[in-house]
């Protein structure tokens, strides 16, 4: 059983203390930093813009231009994930092919005459307004300044929590952890046992190391034996339902507040997440809105999605 499996289902990491403060979610935290080497790799040189007026293919003489197909593109992000730029745009010209030449068999068809095409395109006219005017607001709401004072404002409220790194050696049973205590008895290296007979494939090659943890991480019993050691101190076997583990405390300090520029992505998304919640709440205040008897939920109404309030906590409750 690996060790992760003792961890919650959304860890801590460096950033958890103001993605609690801003009731953010800490999974976004949770996401591991590119190796050095992709990092290193020369990035592909960017193709050139075309521009918008450019046009690109022609239908009968009527003309689609680089901006339809930017447009459409947004429309196509998810099918052409995989495509580099020249497919892209190839993609989403051929779409725009077809479905102008489909769209004007319709018409001549006159399928758009019905009531009810005609009210769908009401409703995707109106969904694109909506959206339009709440990306309107995203971009007035997320400012430097109102970044940084959330930041800040935020950062010199939190309370200094503790946190360890430790080691640890997973075995079945206790008479493997006492083998193991004997070995270390001899003064034999507490990484290289674990990377003897450590059961934990997370960690048991990389010397038994967890890296830094705070409370509430690891099911109780573990995070109790590693908090009550002081650095260099190696533990009795403790036993949890992944078997027994013999612990060494590695070293103690205080949880540092991320970096702004590390933070930012996520206090970016709460600014505008705020931003436009307000502005739909605004709206709504200041207009008329009645709901019929028809109109009425007859069950616990469900938040808009973009609407939620902000998570309240940090983490979740440890594996029992």
């Amino acid at each position: 059983m690996a060790i992760y499996d003792l961890k919650n289902s959304r860890p801590l990491s460096l950033g958890i203390a103001i993605v609690a403060g801003l009731g953010l979610s800490s999974a976004a935290f949770a996401q591991t930093p590119p190796p050095a080497a992709a990092a290193a790799e020369a990035p592909a040189k960017p193709e050139a813009k075309l521009d918008p007026s450019t046009v690109l293919a022609r239908i009968d003489g009527a003309e689609i231009t680089a901006g339809d197909v930017e447009v459409a593109s947004e429309d196509l992000q998810q099918s052409m994930s995989s495509m580099s730029e020249d497919q892209r745009r190839d993609y989403a010209l051929n779409y725009l092919i077809d479905l102008k030449l489909a769209a004007k068999k319709a018409e001549a068809d006159k399928l758009g005459d019905s009531p009810e095409f005609k009210k769908r395109v009401a409703y995707l006219q109106e969904r694109a307004l909506m959206e339009e005017l709440l990306q309107k607001e995203a971009k007035a709401a997320v400012t430097e300044d109102r970044l940084r004072k959330l930041y800040d404002d935020t950062a010199k409220n939190l309370k200094p929590e503790e946190e360890v790194r430790a080691r640890h050696i997973l075995v079945k049973t206790e008479d493997e952890a006492k083998k193991v205590e004997e070995r270390l008895a001899k003064g034999e290296d507490f990484a290289k046992i674990a990377n003897d007979v450590s059961t934990d494939p997370g960690s048991g090659k990389q010397g038994g190391d967890l890296g830094f943890f705070g409370r509430g991480q690891m099911v109780p019993a573990f995070e109790e034996a590693a908090f009550k050691l002081e650095p260099g101190k190696v533990s009795a076997p403790i036993k949890t339902q992944f078997g027994f583990h013999v612990i060494k405390l590695e070293e103690k300090r205080t949880r540092p507040v991320p970096p702004f520029e590390q933070v930012r992505p996520q206090i970016e998304n709460y600014v505008v997440r705020t931003a436009q919640q307000d502005l739909v709440l605004k709206l709504r205040q200041d207009a008329k809105v009645e709901r019929t008897e028809a109109g009425k939920p007859s069950a616990p109404p469900v938040p808009l999605p973009g609407a939620e309030a902000p998570a309240g906590g940090a983490t979740s409750a440890p594996p029992q």
